[in-house]
């Protein structure tokens, strides 16, 4: 296809070239594929289990509810791939701090260049093969008592199939980043959360024909919102600050360069959807300790106060958020290090002195942008409307995970 170049390709032609790009083809292939192996493995059963007790004693645990949603239902049919990329999740937080904790990380991470991220990614791998052995035993200690055969053969055959299914899944996840279209975790997530909505739909449609007609237009208006936060998200997302910069007067042999304006981008939402999962996997801590001490009253009292719906769930969630974006801004943007690098250019920010007062410009600047973006990611909690229907309540579950 000829595109002219005194204009820009329009979407339709955008479309048709990416179409006839072998290349590309061959990675949205390669993804799909393996997206749907992932999806097969959710319903391939660990044996030996009645599913009918099962499924009637996790029915209203919130705990397992919000395992279930980011492995796509595989803990309610107990698949082999149940735990899914969470394991992995759970390693990438752990390193993250870790990172930002022990010299010897943060060295690996800004001055060994890729072979430094190689190593991080493969002492994350294996803090990801621990957690799942955990996460895989305590699963397994939950549905022993639902086993035809209960004891301990049971129980390592178990920890067994839901470690290799998690760290299969964890394989696929850098096999689609390395061979398909890239960002192969947080496609894994998507494709898990957004695996429920069709029923959700159904049973939405069902409820409507069933005479409730007071839903129809609680659907419109649900949509309606639903597109608009889309909009605020996307434009949230791609919103930066832009900063002037003023590259000094330089000669190179007899050629005088001039001063250049340009530009530093600083963006409003640094980690993007981070801070929410990372907020998300910390406040599951009460319901699982209520799940290890199911008869102390302390355990049992926290974990009712922070149940989701609650105002103290809301609160620590939105101080969660606000922590783990301030903690990953910090680890994705150094002031101290852009200023740096700006004296070596030769660059300055206008009415600035370079060195520490242009750092400490950079982070105050920071600090506010991520204060919006934060509050941004926490409004969702309050902003849930009140329609009782499973489309509108799986959404919004929905749009709260992946909100970004």
């Amino acid at each position: 296809m000829v595109v002219s170049r005194d204009k820009a390709p329009t979407a339709q032609e955008t479309f048709m070239q990416m179409a006839q790009a072998a290349g590309l083809r061959g990675r949205l292939l390669v993804t799909i594929g393996l997206l749907f192996l992932v999806r097969l493995g959710v319903y391939i059963p660990v044996p030996g289990i009645d599913r009918g007790a099962f499924q009637a004693a996790i029915a209203n645990n919130n705990l397992i509810g919000f395992l279930n949603l980011l492995s796509g239902g595989g803990i309610s049919t107990l698949g082999i791939f149940a735990l899914g990329i969470i394991p992995f999740i759970n390693a990438s937080i752990i390193l993250q701090l870790l990172t930002a904790a022990v010299p010897s990380l943060e060295n690996l991470q800004k001055n060994e260049g890729e072979a430094g991220r190689r190593k991080i990614s493969q002492y994350t791998r294996y803090v990801a093969v621990f957690w799942a052995i955990i996460q895989s035993l305590g699963l397994a200690f939950l549905v022993n008592q639902f086993a035809i055969a209960p004891g301990p053969l049971f129980i390592a055959q178990v920890v067994l199939a839901l470690t290799a299914g998690s760290m299969f899944v964890m394989w696929v996840g850098e096999l689609i980043t390395e061979r398909g279209v890239g960002n192969g975790a947080s496609l894994l997530i998507f494709l898990s959360i957004v695996s429920s909505l069709p029923t959700s739909l159904g049973q939405t449609f069902e409820l409507a024909q069933a005479g409730d007609r007071s839903l129809v237009g609680g659907i419109v208006i649900l949509l309606l919102i639903f597109l608009v936060m889309i909009v605020g998200i996307v434009f949230v997302q791609e919103g930066t600050r832009r900063i002037p910069i003023i590259s000094a007067r330089r000669q190179v042999g007899r050629k005088m360069y001039l001063e250049k304006n340009s530009y530093l981008p600083l963006r409003l939402n640094q980690g993007g959807v981070m801070p929410i999962i990372f907020a998300s996997a910390v406040l599951i801590l009460p319901a699982s300790i209520l799940q290890i001490l199911p008869n102390n009253p302390i355990a049992t009292q926290i974990a009712n106060r922070l149940q989701p719906g609650t105002w103290g769930y809301a609160a620590l969630y939105l101080v969660l958020i606000l922590f783990f974006s301030y903690f990953y801004s910090s680890l994705v943007v150094n002031p101290i290090d852009m200023s740096q690098n700006l004296k070596k250019m030769g660059a300055s920010i206008p009415g600035i002195r370079p060195g520490r007062a242009t750092s400490e410009y950079l982070e105050r600047v920071l600090n506010r942008l991520t204060f919006l973006g934060a509050i941004f990611l926490g409004q969702s909690r309050s902003c849930r409307p009140q329609l009782k229907t499973p489309l509108a309540l799986r959404l919004f579950e929905d749009l709260e995970r992946l909100h970004c």
